[in-house]
């Protein structure tokens, strides 16, 4: 067991804000053991936790002293809130569904202490006593087991929250992506502001020349890249969330808020999506000639490198569609053959784009991760907030993440008509811009960053477990075989032809 963490004479607010803070680390499996004598507090806590999790702050929550148990399976988590004070042996604990309750929820256990050693090894205990006055109490929050870690990353947030403006801010969650980051809303102050929780990125296992992945395709491995890329941006006059405050060693960060907009949920009446996606366009335009440096400086005086986005990196990610998607379709792994077909035909048409037509790739420039800012003017009303990944190579990449977009349906008349646009802009701006070939690079990209999204959704339910990507894969494959129509590409449509036509690429099988 860690030293404890003492949380000395905290009031009611106190205790609301401390458990809005743990649930927003709170996962499947977890175990909460709230310990103290009789009106110490337990049920107060939990019921805030319960609430937390569930976002409805006036919710009834009955103490569950008489029935043993009260479970709540509709919130972020699935919850199982325990009150072991009657059980007569541990056996019960089973009886009520714990071990199941834990594949893919978390439980509050009051009075942990009558139940023993069935409690997990893994587990954060709470400790409640009195503290200094009535209205007061103190907590000694523990962790045990992988939950040690868990509880010391809690104690460094709200150490970082308290030193800022918004100390006293209850956060709410928000939903993050497919990466370890998680996002919560801070409110006070008259305002909200979002806090970035995002640790350090663990190397992988070795996967190629002694690299784990994220080296390899140069993901961003702790906050620094973000905030280094957003200062740089912004100064560009894109609307991407400021920082308010950072600890850049442990990795958090209160931004802007820039709200609710997200383009992946706007339906398209109002605004429609021509608007929103030519304001998107207008943005890449305008980054064309605002070119990177390659360092870009950070506050303690060390500066992010910008990587290359080169033959390499991309040839790495394409070959994610080998390594995840072709066996979920073809039931047996890629051959040999298979394999060296595959790059033989790639390799020359990526070295056809790979050093021309330079400039930002944000990487993930689609719907998810772009805001509607109406209140906003000109290429300021689109909020840009995943960047962190940025890399130096050519443009058209970002024109096809947005154009082909994964998350929603973008039409092909309606995807010709903003390549037009993009294109006529950067005719305006540019005397040496080569439309047809900047179409053929944006067909060999499209056709690269397709391959690696099918692998990557595959690899998403197949390792991971998240199945919901798996609704996307249609429509990435969709927009693989408009790339595949140009003749840019025509070695890599004959192969997807012999080895995954269009007929077969469908859900992938993960039995």
């Amino acid at each position: 067991m860690s030293t404890a963490w003492i949380i000395k004479d905290t009031n009611l607010s106190g205790m609301r804000r401390f458990a809005a803070f743990l649930a927003l680390l709170l996962k499947p499996g977890d175990v909460v053991a709230l310990s103290g004598e009789l009106g110490a507090g337990k049920t107060t806590l939990a019921r805030d936790v319960i609430r937390a999790i569930l976002d409805d702050d006036t919710l009834e929550i009955p103490s569950p002293t008489f029935s043993l148990v009260q479970s709540y399976p509709d919130g972020r988590l699935p919850l199982l809130h325990v009150d072991c004070y009657r059980m007569e042996n541990a056996d019960e604990l089973q009886e009520i569904g714990l071990d199941d309750a834990l594949n893919d929820g978390v439980a509050l256990i009051e009075w942990p202490e009558r139940i023993g050693e069935q409690l997990p090894d893994d587990r954060i205990e709470i400790g409640i006593t009195d503290g200094a006055s009535d209205d007061t109490r103190t907590l000694a929050v523990e962790g045990a087991g992988v939950c040690t870690a868990r509880v010391a990353r809690l104690k460094a947030m709200m150490a970082f929250c308290g030193k800022t403006e918004w100390a006293k801010a209850h956060p709410r969650f928000l939903q993050g992506d497919a990466s370890t980051r998680a996002y919560a809303r801070l409110m006070g102050n008259g305002e909200t502001v979002i806090l970035m929780d995002s640790p350090a990125r663990p190397d992988g296992a070795p996967v190629r020349d002694g690299k784990p992945y994220s080296q390899l395709v140069h993901l961003a491995e702790d906050v620094r890249p973000f905030v280094a890329l957003g200062g740089t941006l912004e100064a560009a006059g894109l609307s991407v969330p400021h920082v308010h405050a950072q600890d850049l060693e442990n990795g958090f960060l209160i931004t802007e808020d820039l709200g609710d907009r997200v383009f992946s949920w706007e339906t398209g009446d109002d605004p429609g999506l021509d608007t929103l996606y030519s304001a998107a366009v207008e943005v890449l335009v305008h980054l064309k000639s605002h070119p990177p440096d390659p360092e870009l400086p950070l506050s303690d005086g060390q500066a992010h490198t910008l990587p290359p986005y080169d033959r390499a990196t991309l040839e790495f990610e394409a070959e994610l569609l080998l390594e995840w998607y072709y066996p979920a379709i073809r039931g047996e792994p890629a051959t040999g053959t298979v394999r060296a077909a595959f790059l033989d035909v790639l390799r020359p048409v990526l070295d056809t784009v790979i050093d021309r037509d330079q400039g930002w790739v944000l990487r993930d420039y689609h719907s998810p991760n772009l805001l509607w800012l109406p209140d906003r003017e000109g290429i300021r009303r689109v909020g840009v907030i995943d960047f962190q990944d940025a890399l130096r190579g050519p443009v058209a990449y970002d024109l096809v993440s947005l154009l082909q977009d994964a998350r929603r349906d973008i039409s092909e008349d309606l995807e010709e008509a903003l390549f037009a646009h993009y294109c006529r802009a950067r005719a305006e701006s540019d005397s040496t811009f080569d439309e047809e070939e900047f179409a053929a690079a944006y067909a060999v990209l499209g056709a690269q960053r397709n391959c690696k999204i099918l692998g990557i959704f595959a690899r998403l339910a197949k390792r991971d477990g998240k199945y919901d990507y798996l609704a996307h894969i249609p429509r990435v494959s969709a927009y693989l075989q408009r790339c595949l129509a140009h003749p840019a590409v025509d070695g890599l449509r004959h192969w997807f032809d012999a080895h995954l036509p269009e007929s077969v690429r469908g859900k992938p099988s993960l039995d």
